[in-house]
C-alpha cells in the first residue's frame, strides 16, 4: 500500500470549484458579484491567508518587527499596515537560508504528503528565485489562467500551440495545465523556435487547425513572416481566432485580424487580471487577489488613478504566500465601478513598465518601456528596441537602440525622427541608434527568453 498522498488526493476538486468557479461558469457567477459580496469574500479569505502566512518564518519575522499580528486584521483597510516586501527581500532570504529561502509555505521534505512543484523565475531582473507550489496552488493557478484564456477567445476543445519556453519558469507549464485540465484543449507543446523550428510550428498550426499560438507577440509576428515566406495567407491559412499573447495589441490585430484583449500576471501567482470585450481596463480576479498600487520610492499607497508599483496579495494559496508583494511592475488602479459588461470587479491599467528599471536623467524619471513605445510610433521603426543606461564622461546617459526595415542609407533620417519624438515627449536628450531587424536578438533574448529583456544598466 502506498505511504504517500498523490496529487489528485491532495485536492478537493469540488471545494476548489466552489471557491473559484472555472470558465465558463465563472463569467455567469463571481464575475457578476456585487461590491458587498466581492469585499466580504476578500476579507474572509484575507484573514485566513494572513494566519497561514504568519506560520512562515519570513513573514512572521517581518510582521513581528512591524508590530503586526494576523489577529489584528479586521478590515481590508488594515492591509495597508502590513509591511510589504520586494524581490530584494526574497534574495536576502535565499542568501541567508539557501537554496529555498525561508519564505516558502511548503517544503520539499514534505512532498510525500503535500505534493510539490518547484519553479524558478526567469531572472530577467536579477538572480532566479524559487517558488514551491502545492497541488492546490497549481490547480487554482491553472484555473485562473483558464479564465483569462477563455475570455481572450480560447474555447473548450480548441487545438492550441504552446510556443512558450518549457523551462524552470512557470509560464509554459501553467498555460499547458490550464488548457488541458480546465478547457479540455488539445495542446501541441512546441516550445520556442530553438526547440521546434519556426517553419515546423507554422506547419503544425496549419495542419492541426490551431486556433491560437501562445507565445510572445514578437515571436508570433515572426511566425507570421515565416508563414508568408512559405506562401501562406496568415489570416486564411492559419485562421487564428484568439491572440492571448504579450505584445503590441494594435500590431497583432492589424496582422491577424483578431481582437487582442490585454491581461496581467506573473510567475508566483499566475493570472491576475484580464480585459473584457469592452476593452476598458483589466478586471482583477478579486476572489483570488487584492491589488494595491504603491509609490515606487516610498512603498506608500497612492490614490486611485495614480501610477505606481503593483503590490499584490494572493487569497488562494496553501503554500508559499505572496502577501503584500511589491512586484515593481507599474500600473494604475481604478475606483470600483460597474463595467458595461456587468462586472463590478476593480480594474487596473495594463502593465506600463518596471519601477526598478526607472532611470533618472537630468532630473526626469524615465522608464525603458515608455521610451520604446514612443520610439515605435515613429514611421519606419519596427516593433523591437533595447535601452541602455551608461556613463559618458561624468554624466549618466540613456541610449535606445531601435530596428528599422528602411534602407541603411535612411537610418540617419529615422534616427533623427526618433530622437526628436523622444525629446519632445520627455524633455531630455536621449541617444538613438538605428540597426537592422534581428540585430537586437542577442540582447533581448528573442527566441530564447520567456520574457524579452528590454533594458540594461551598464553604469
Amino acid at each position: 500500500m502506498a505511504t504517500f498522498r498523490r496529487p489528485h488526493q491532495a485536492v478537493d476538486f469540488d471545494e476548489l470549484q466552489r471557491r473559484f468557479p472555472p470558465p465558463p461558469e465563472y463569467f455567469e457567477s463571481a464575475w457578476l458579484d456585487d461590491p458587498a459580496r466581492i469585499e466580504a469574500k476578500q476579507l474572509a479569505r484575507l484573514k485566513a491567508r494572513a494566519h497561514m502566512a504568519q506560520q512562515v518564518p519570513f513573514f512572521d519575522r517581518r510582521w513581528r518587527q512591524a508590530g503586526f499580528d494576523a489577529r489584528d486584521l479586521t478590515s481590508l483597510d488594515d492591509l495597508d499596515g502590513i509591511p510589504a516586501y520586494t524581490v530584494d527581500d526574497i534574495r536576502a532570504s535565499i542568501e541567508a537560508h539557501p537554496p529555498y529561502g525561508d519564505y516558502q509555505g511548503a517544503s520539499v521534505a514534505g512532498a510525500l504528503q503535500e505534493p510539490i512543484r518547484l519553479f524558478a523565475s526567469g531572472g530577467t531582473t536579477g538572480a532566479s528565485r524559487p517558488t514551491l507550489y502545492t497541488a492546490w496552488d497549481r490547480e487554482v493557478g491553472a484555473l485562473l489562467t483558464a479564465r483569462a484564456l477563455y475570455l481572450q477567445g480560447i474555447r473548450p476543445g480548441d487545438v492550441v500551440v504552446n510556443a512558450w519556453a518549457y523551462s524552470t519558469h512557470n509560464g509554459a507549464h501553467i498555460m499547458d495545465e490550464a488548457l488541458y485540465k480546465w478547457l479540455n484543449c488539445v495542446v501541441i507543446t512546441t516550445g520556442t523556435g530553438n526547440v521546434t523550428a519556426s517553419k515546423k510550428q507554422v506547419e503544425l498550426a496549419r495542419d492541426y487547425g490551431a486556433t491560437a499560438i501562445l507565445t510572445t507577440g514578437d515571436y508570433l509576428l515572426h511566425l507570421a513572416d515565416v508563414a508568408e515566406e512559405m506562401g501562406l495567407d496568415v489570416r486564411e491559412d492559419l485562421a487564428l481566432k484568439a491572440l492571448p499573447n504579450i505584445g503590441d495589441p494594435a500590431t497583432l490585430e492589424a496582422r491577424f485580424g483578431v481582437p487582442v484583449l490585454d491581461s496581467y500576471g506573473f510567475h508566483e501567482v499566475q493570472w491576475v487580471a484580464v480585459e473584457c470585450p469592452e476593452r476598458d481596463g483589466l478586471h482583477i480576479f478579486e476572489d483570488a487577489f487584492i491589488v494595491q498600487i504603491v509609490d515606487v520610492d516610498t512603498g506608500e499607497p497612492v490614490p486611485d488613478g495614480e501610477q505606481g508599483s503593483i503590490c499584490i496579495t494572493e487569497l488562494y494559496k496553501t503554500g508559499s504566500p505572496q502577501f503584500r508583494y511589491n512586484i515593481m511592475d507599474l500600473s494604475t488602479l481604478r475606483p470600483r465601478e460597474q463595467c458595461a459588461c456587468g462586472s463590478w470587479l476593480r480594474k487596473m491599467e495594463p502593465f506600463a513598465g518596471r519601477g526598478d528599471n526607472m532611470v533618472k536623467l537630468r532630473g526626469v524619471n524615465l522608464w525603458p518601456e515608455a521610451l520604446g513605445e514612443i520610439a515605435m510610433r515613429v514611421p519606419d521603426v519596427s516593433d523591437d528596441y533595447f535601452v541602455r543606461a551608461h556613463r559618458e564622461g561624468n554624466r549618466d546617459e540613456i541610449t535606445i537602440l531601435v530596428t528599422s526595415t528602411s534602407a541603411p542609407a535612411d537610418f540617419e533620417n529615422v534616427r533623427e525622427q526618433v530622437a526628436k519624438a523622444l525629446a519632445d515627449t520627455t524633455g531630455v536628450k536621449i541617444g538613438v541608434e538605428v540597426v537592422a531587424p534581428g540585430s537586437l536578438d542577442a540582447r533581448t533574448g528573442f527566441g530564447k527568453a520567456a520574457k524579452l529583456i528590454r533594458f540594461e544598466d551598464e553604469r
